[in-house]
């Protein structure tokens, strides 16, 4: 949106201009290396014990209003796989399931 010729006379003329995009750069490298790494590294109920918590902290709130296939589609798995992994972590006490919700019990 802000034409290269204005970014390069920016980037060399304010120190807080340059300050503020090599911060936003940071930002998004650091965001895509966590992607990669849960994707490759983590097992699938990990990941979805990640993202029931990463859901619950940016909405402030323990109570998470999604379908397990909803779920699935985030994660890109199968609504099967995301079911059997809720119904584990209910029997272990660390969510518990409701119609179109998940509740976190412990953060």
């Amino acid at each position: 949106m802000i034409p290269i010729e204005k970014m390069e006379e920016w980037l060399s003329k304010y120190s807080s201009w340059r300050k503020f995009i090599l911060d936003s750069y940071h930002t998004r490298l650091s965001e895509l290396m966590e992607t990669v790494d849960t994707l490759a590294f983590m097992k699938m109920d990990e990941r979805l014990l990640k993202y029931l918590r990463d859901k619950a902290m940016v909405t402030q709130n323990e109570v998470i209003h999604a379908t397990h296939q909803e779920v699935a589609h985030d994660l890109h798995t199968s609504r099967v796989v995301v079911s059997r992994l809720l119904k584990s972590l209910e029997n272990e006490g660390i969510i518990k399931l409701h119609r179109n919700q998940i509740e976190i019990l412990h953060l």
